[in-house]
């Protein structure tokens, strides 16, 4: 664990203010839900809770499929990182952050489509391969997360069929969730 060396009291209702910086480098947005888990030592701990995180079965299940039935790369995110993939390495992609642009186009709650006049899109941090498909994962109203097909080795532009199928697994992702 890291030490900040910020200290904050406890107000009369049991509140207590996350620094702003703390906030901005963790991502940590207003109304984003926050565990609380404590261990042996007495120590509090915050951690951002992903919603996505909790059907992990599902969305590695649904990404190997998209995977195989597009021949294309394929990762699924939550609101700040990575959290299934597959036609890539697990650990070259797995938890890594998005990146600022694939954050905007979840908050847009629109589907993003690479297209020769497009700038490309890397979505998450650190990785060389560029998006094809996003689209969001919507859930109860609120963004959960998103589904990326990655382009292929051939950079050829995406099909309308492999753009309804991401269109249907965010969609189908987001229903999970409401369940």
């Amino acid at each position: 664990m890291k030490a900040t060396g910020i200290v904050r009291r406890i107000d009369d209702l049991g509140r207590v203010v996350i620094p702003k910086e703390i906030r901005r480098t963790m991502r940590i947005r207003e109304g984003d839900p926050l565990e609380i888990y404590t261990d042996s030592d007495g120590e509090v701990i915050f951690k951002k809770y992903s919603p996505i995180g909790e059907i992990t079965a599902v969305t590695d299940r649904y990404a190997e499929v998209l995977n195989k039935n597009t021949n294309l790369p394929v990762i699924i995110t939550d609101r700040d990182m990575a959290v299934a993939c597959s036609g890539l390495p697990r650990k070259e992609v797995l938890e890594r952050r998005v990146t600022p642009v694939l954050e905007g186009i979840m908050e847009r709650r629109g589907g993003w489509i690479a297209a020769a006049d497009t700038e490309p899109l890397r979505p998450v941090e650190g990785l060389e391969r560029f998006g094809g498909i996003v689209y969001p994962i919507i859930g109860a109203g609120d963004v959960l997360g998103s589904v990326v097909l990655l382009m292929g080795e051939d950079g050829a532009q995406p099909t309308q069929t492999e753009t309804k199928l991401v269109q249907v697994a965010a969609a189908f992702l987001g229903k999970q969730m409401e369940e």
